[in-house]
């Protein structure tokens, strides 16, 4: 049978052979910003996976837009050169292509790793530092109040986010993702509970588009044309009064007149109030109504689990395409699996060919032709 979910698409210059994306995913793992063998293993495993694309966990575009220690940056030349690294290996033995998510955690930021609580590092402790956000308001009642960000803080930001994306093109990245989710920086700025500003970035809903806004275009002037350039947003706070669906078509419209290449639409982590009624698929519907609304390009994400499901999905036109993160944590072989359930091919390495379950009963050098593997 066709399947919808293994259709080729085109996102500017970029040809991707599938729908399947793996997901930015936080790895905690870096040192002062940059990367190391871990993140090869990590990647490594998705360049070969099948999917058509990988973007590179959350990456902050200045020290204090990281949200751990842990986290990876693209600020410095040694970030650059350590990440170059990885992604030689990734190209050199994998066939998906690459893209990165560059963000800033603001007020979000300096936190312990999630395995050792995820609380804010203590007042005091080297490995943390001052952070920043869009009004002097904490996540919450535990956090440290964040240092309001004022007209020079606005443009340091915006040139992070300018010098990163031209560390990434130097990198080769196939595409770059802005981050406006999960209650990071940018995030901040488009939700009434993060943004009590009295000026041109706050208030009004046209106000605080601006800062996102003003992110996003910088980036695309930078970028060559052919350079896919897309941004991932919650679709809702999941707090009475916070970030909603109009508010995110009325940004994914803005977006769209400023040349953005498509939506990864996710939701929540802006308030610890939210209230999330969460199960499989449970944020596609958030995608299939900007894609109605706005006719770009959408990207749905979150509990999206089952073959059958992606399938659906795509073929029903609630998303352009599926991202997966814990499902691939979990499966990293999940497209080939995929693949096979949907009459599909999805590319693998020869040296993993005898695996393949449609390849069964082939020959291994120097056995007789029916030996079975």
């Amino acid at each position: 049978m066709l399947s919808h979910l293994f259709e080729p698409i085109r996102l500017r210059g970029l040809e991707l052979t599938n729908r399947i994306i793996v997901a930015p995913m936080c790895q905690y793992s870096a040192i002062e910003g940059s990367m190391n063998d871990w993140h090869l293993m990590h990647l490594g495993q998705y360049a070969v996976s099948g999917a058509a694309l990988v973007f590179v966990e959350a990456t902050g575009v200045e020290a204090a837009g990281r949200i751990t220690p842990g986290c990876t940056g693209l600020y410095s030349d040694a970030n650059e050169a350590a990440m170059a690294r990885v992604i030689k290996f990734f190209r050199d033995y994998g066939n998906a292509r690459i893209g990165i998510q560059l963000g800033h955690a603001g007020r979000k930021g300096s936190a312990e790793l999630p395995w050792d609580g995820g609380t804010p590092l203590a007042s005091g402790d080297a490995r943390g530092w001052q952070t920043f956000g869009p009004s002097a308001l904490p996540y919450s009642d535990s956090w440290p109040v964040p240092t309001a960000l004022d007209v020079a803080g606005l443009e340091r930001i915006k040139q992070g986010f300018v010098e990163a994306a031209k560390r990434s093109i130097r990198l080769g990245f196939d595409v770059i993702e802005i981050h406006c989710a999960h209650g990071y920086l940018l995030h901040q700025f488009l939700s009434p509970l993060s943004n009590q500003r009295g000026d041109a970035y706050g208030g009004s809903l046209e106000n605080r588009l601006r800062f996102p806004l003003e992110i996003f275009e910088a980036v695309r002037a930078v970028c060559p044309d052919d350079l896919p350039v897309g941004v991932r947003v919650s679709a809702t706070d999941w707090v009475e009064g916070g970030w909603d669906l109009d508010g995110t078509i009325s940004f994914t419209q803005a977006l769209a007149d400023l040349g953005c290449d498509f939506i990864d639409i996710s939701s929540g982590g802006n308030s610890p109030d939210q209230q999330i009624i969460a199960g499989p698929g449970y944020q596609t519907g958030f995608a299939a109504a900007v894609r109605r609304a706005t006719q770009i390009t959408t990207i749905a994400v979150g509990q999206i689990t089952d073959p059958f499901q992606a399938e659906t999905i795509v073929a029903s036109g609630q998303a352009d395409m599926v991202a997966l993160a814990r499902g691939m944590l979990f499966e990293p072989r999940w497209p080939w699996h995929a693949a096979e359930a949907l009459g599909a091919e999805a590319a693998f390495p020869p040296q993993y060919r005898r695996s393949h379950p449609s390849l069964q009963g082939e020959p291994i050098p120097g056995n007789p032709p029916s030996a079975k593997k």
